[in-house]
């Protein structure tokens, strides 16, 4: 006997419920709107419970301040908490937020702090609390330039590096080289050439201050002739004077006597004459705020020395030996000077120990018997037991001594 089949299921023939049409814009447009009015009238309560919250709180305290517990507690069940209690708007500037991106980073305690950073692009320059020009513009007698000042001060208009330039062109302007050095010319004068080898491509520094015409190669071919000398080798190897007497200066008609053959020879200074030893300026190279060099050239603090002062350099070698000699007569008449004080001094005080000793004679370095005995000790020894001990030899008193 054959089992009866079962017919498949037809899914279109089941009975259920019809498909859902779909919603028309006027259905869409009411579901909005309601949506809407839900939300604001949320946030409207949600804003009053806000407000409500923040008058509780301010008026439940404790006296310290603090929210009592069960009122916190009250207040948070059953609410959601409300914006302006989570907002990050009103935080104090004393608590400290990790996630804080322009903090420079853990910063250490002042006293362990090696150096202190200062932001000079935020710090005032008060002058050391001096006056200066802005505080006073029109004060022209207090704000006056130095002499030299407005030369080397950069004006307001001009950029550093402008400045560098007009520096720069002033100093060659100066020696006159670069785009500033004459141009040469084969109808220049007879004075224009050099001295020793007739070229025409002189140093015109040395033309204009020294009025010597002399080419860079024979500078430093003949340095025995155009090398530079300062004011202190022309003083101390020349014998040249750097002083000025006048008879106003001196405090009577006898010391003007007294000082007639020096003041005829010292009544012109020869370092300090441009026509007579010209000379040229540079800066110190030891400290930029002391006075300039003066250099000489060699072979014209030569000539007029031997010329015209001493008159050749073997009269100059004597007058250096001379005064050597009379410096050196002086040093030793100022120590047996000082010597004849200190024999006068130890005269005295042999008197005064002969007084004190009841007029008897002594010698010098006898002690002064005035009740009071003095210990003389003598030679430090080691006794019996291995230590080092010194003996007075009036009294015997015996003491230790450490030695190191």
């Amino acid at each position: 006997m054959e089992r009866p089949a079962t017919p498949p299921l037809n899914h279109r023939s089941r009975s259920g419920p019809a498909a859902a049409s779909p919603l028309t814009p006027e259905v869409t447009r009411r579901i909005e709107e309601n949506r809407l009015k839900a939300k604001a009238l949320r946030e409207r309560s949600l804003a009053a419970e806000a407000a409500s919250s923040l008058s509780l709180n301010s008026t439940r305290r404790t006296r310290s301040g603090a929210v009592p517990v069960a009122t916190e507690a009250a207040s948070r069940s059953g609410s959601k908490r409300a914006y302006a209690a989570i907002s990050t708007s009103n935080i104090p500037s004393t608590s400290r937020d990790a996630r804080d991106t322009d903090a420079v980073g853990i910063q250490p305690a002042r006293n362990f702090k090696k150096y202190v950073d200062h932001d000079f692009s935020k710090m005032t320059d008060t002058k050391g609390g001096f006056l200066t020009a802005e505080d006073d513009p029109w004060n022209k007698a207090l704000h006056a330039p130095k002499d030299g000042d407005v030369d080397n001060q950069k004006p307001a208009h001009m950029t550093l590096k402008e400045w560098e330039r007009h520096q720069l062109l002033k100093g060659l302007r100066n020696r006159k080289e670069g785009p500033f050095e004459p141009g040469l010319s084969v109808l220049g004068k007879e004075g224009s050439k050099c001295r020793e080898c007739g070229t025409v491509e002189i140093d015109w520094q040395w033309q204009d201050v020294f009025k010597c015409a002399v080419c860079h190669r024979c500078k430093e071919k003949f340095p025995e002739k155009y090398s530079l000398l300062t004011k202190t080798e022309a003083k101390d190897d020349y014998l040249l004077t750097n002083r000025r007497f006048s008879f106003s200066s001196l405090p009577s008609p006898v010391t003007c006597a007294r000082a007639g053959a020096e003041l005829l020879s010292c009544e012109t200074a020869e370092l300090k004459d441009d026509e007579l030893l010209p000379h040229l300026n540079k800066p110190n190279p030891h400290k930029s705020h002391w006075h300039d060099m003066m250099l000489f050239l060699r072979y014209q603090v030569e000539e007029y020395a031997f010329t015209t002062k001493w008159g050749s350099a073997e009269a100059l070698d004597a007058e250096f030996e001379k005064r050597e000699a009379d410096k050196k007569k002086r040093k030793e008449a100022k120590f047996k000077s000082k010597l004849q004080e200190l024999k006068k001094k130890t005269r005295t005080d042999a008197y005064r120990r002969n007084l004190k000793g009841g007029g008897k004679p002594g010698n010098f370095g006898d002690a002064i018997g005035s009740g009071k005995h003095e210990h003389d000790w003598g030679q430090t020894v080691e006794n019996a037991d291995g230590i080092t001990v010194k003996t007075c030899i009036e009294c015997g008193m015996e003491v230790e001594e450490l030695e190191f």
